[in-house]
């Protein structure tokens, strides 16, 4: 294992992912834990094996929430640039639900030539670097968190000019159901008992703050994730394979590839309900999302 920064990444060499006793599996647990991200190099696997390794972390989720099934696997979230998919903004995934996802399984398939590259930040490291009234002002604070706001809710006429037609309709399944949950802004890890900032490009508001004071706020505790010191940045190849912990990172994909294409698979890992320092979870506010849980 090679630790790739000082806060955040691992790259593990010698392992192939489709081929792991418990042994192998536990290692891969503590790398996630230690180093919030895994990346894995010249991984020749398919969806199957994807499938068959993400469920010996724990228990799948559907492809997404609201964006349509692309592949034959209902586990298979499919990322292709030609399709209009994108994630060019720092987020975790899907914390617009109550229980987002605890693991991600990311597997190359078309990278471009030139970019298309991909930045984790340690959110765990963004919550030990605020200054002690920072950490007090957000060890109290809720949020609200919705794939209708911000990144999902668009004026998609005014953008007919400049987005491609999947571009539109991508955004467009993507808010076809609105879901709106409430998570606290410092959520302890439920494995290592550690606090991190629970934030990204869904949260759009504080809960008790105006709109105005919630964005500055916001804005404020994010900066302290991203900033360079607490990120990793991967340059793909085909085949490579990255595997996150959620509850620990927020992650960015890199859009400047041009009209090339780009195309991942992702599966992920059903999550628990965040947990405040206050000991309350996450509440669902609107959307049923029962059935994003393959378990349910």
């Amino acid at each position: 294992m090679r630790p790739l920064t000082g806060r955040i990444g691992a790259e593990l060499s010698g392992v192939h992912l489709a081929n792991l006793d418990d042994d192998d599996m536990a290692g891969i647990r503590r790398a996630l834990l230690a180093h919030r991200v895994a990346f894995f190099r010249d991984q020749s696997i398919g969806a199957a094996e994807q499938i068959a390794f993400a469920s010996r972390l724990g228990s799948l989720t559907l492809s997404h929430p609201t964006l349509p099934r692309l592949t034959e696997d209902p586990e298979i979230f499919d990322l292709d640039s030609i399709a209009g998919a994108t994630a060019n903004h720092w987020h975790t995934d899907v914390t617009f639900v109550d229980r987002p996802p605890t693991f991600s399984v990311l597997r190359a398939l078309v990278i471009p030539e030139v970019g298309g590259d991909t930045l984790w930040a340690n959110t765990v490291a963004g919550y030990r670097d605020l200054p002690d009234d920072l950490r007090q002002l957000a060890d109290g604070l809720r949020a609200l968190h919705s794939n209708g706001h911000d990144y999902g809710r668009v004026d998609v006429a005014g953008l007919k000019g400049s987005l491609r037609p999947e571009q539109i309709a991508h955004l467009q399944a993507f808010v076809s159901e609105v879901f709106e949950t409430e998570h606290p802004v410092v959520r302890v890890h439920p494995e290592t008992g550690e606090p991190a900032l629970l934030l990204g490009g869904f949260a759009h508001q504080l809960v008790g703050h105006a709109n105005s004071e919630s964005v500055d706020l916001i804005r404020i505790f994010q900066s302290y994730v991203t900033r360079p010191e607490n990120i990793v940045r991967w340059h793909w190849r085909e085949g490579d394979v990255a595997i996150w912990d959620n509850r620990a990172t927020q992650h960015y994909a890199i859009a400047d590839y041009g009209d090339q294409r780009r195309r991942m698979q992702r599966v992920t890992t059903a999550g628990i309900a965040a947990v405040g320092l206050d000991g309350r979870p996450s509440r669902s506010l609107q959307g049923d999302a029962s059935r994003y849980y393959l378990e349910s």
